[in-house]
């Protein structure tokens, strides 16, 4: 009975956006735009970290990014309702480390669980929209975070997580000079209601940024991070230097060719989560009509109908 109640009051989590930054590894190709707003293959990189949150059932979300790239974001994306989702724009006047995201949202995120993504990465997998919904059911019903880990050859360029032999994480740490495992903490992470209290925490670290390992680590301490691996089956793909983003163009490319199948189409996914009907996704297909997303579109739109 307590639990079916906790469960009915739970607020509907939020999410987070982040695209600021000044794309330095990407220089000179973002001296002018946000690397969010860089194709991978047939679309803007921000379209696949915002389709990661919608198959996670998420509807309200945050786009932080720069006072100059705001304007370009708030063209490419209005107000979310040709989606089906609410989007609300906020300025991160200096990229002062991840968890910062939560501080600069802490109003909008108003005590509900909250997801971030970031907007460079790309996570693909059949099965991923049952992990996202499982992840954000978990931190709306119980205290604690998820996160993802996926395995890599380079751990010492990201958040790494060790494990004990049950499979439990034992330590968090960011940019390890020797990592102890070569999984590395994705551009994921789900938190409970408590992670504007929890941000307000973080200092900062030596390089002077709020990390979000940092944030992680205490839920770690309190014995409520889960962690989520990706294995065989599952793509994550951070797009911020110039090697990645054309890896990601080409994965994109292939299994939308060769499978027929769309992905990072935020119009597709709101219609195949029900967050708008056939006819607008047929809309939206018109508008694109001489590009292969917009035929790609409508055959989704016949096959349903």
């Amino acid at each position: 009975m307590t639990t079916a109640s906790a469960t009915t009051q739970a607020k509907p989590i939020k999410g987070i956006l982040l695209a600021g930054g000044s794309g330095t590894r990407l220089h000179p190709m973002t001296l002018a735009t946000s690397k969010q707003l860089l194709p991978v293959y047939d679309k803007p990189m921000i379209y696949y970290p915002l389709t990661t949150l919608m198959l996670a059932g998420i509807q309200d979300i945050l786009i932080i990014t720069t006072p100059q790239d705001m304007p370009q974001f708030q063209r490419l994306l209005g107000n979310g309702s040709q989606f089906g989702v609410r989007f609300t724009y906020r300025i991160q006047s200096s990229p002062d480390g991840l968890a910062q995201a939560f501080l600069i949202g802490e109003d909008w995120i108003d005590g509900a669980p909250c997801a971030l993504a970031l907007g460079d990465n790309l996570i693909f997998a059949d099965h991923l929209s049952g992990l996202l919904q499982a992840a954000a059911q978990r931190v709306q019903q119980a205290k604690g975070a998820t996160v993802f880990a996926y395995q890599v050859r380079d751990p010492e360029r990201y958040g790494v997580v060790s494990f004990d032999a049950h499979g439990r994480a034992l330590s968090i740490v960011e940019k390890p000079e020797q990592p102890e495992s070569n999984w590395a903490v994705t551009g994921l992470y789900f938190y409970d209601q408590r992670v504007t209290e929890f941000a307000r925490q973080v200092r900062p670290s030596a390089r002077g940024e709020l990390e979000i390992t940092d944030l992680n680590k205490m839920y770690l301490e309190e014995g409520t991070l889960h962690v989520d691996r990706l294995g065989r089956g599952c793509a994550w793909l951070d797009a911020g230097m110039p090697d990645s983003l054309m890896q990601a163009g080409n994965f994109v490319q292939t299994i939308q060719s060769r499978q027929g199948m769309l992905v990072g189409s935020p119009t597709e996914v709101a219609f195949r989560m029900g967050y708008i009907d056939r006819d607008a996704l047929l809309a939206q297909a018109k508008k694109m009509s001489k590009t292969e997303l917009g035929y790609m579109l409508r055959l989704v739109g016949q096959q349903q109908g």
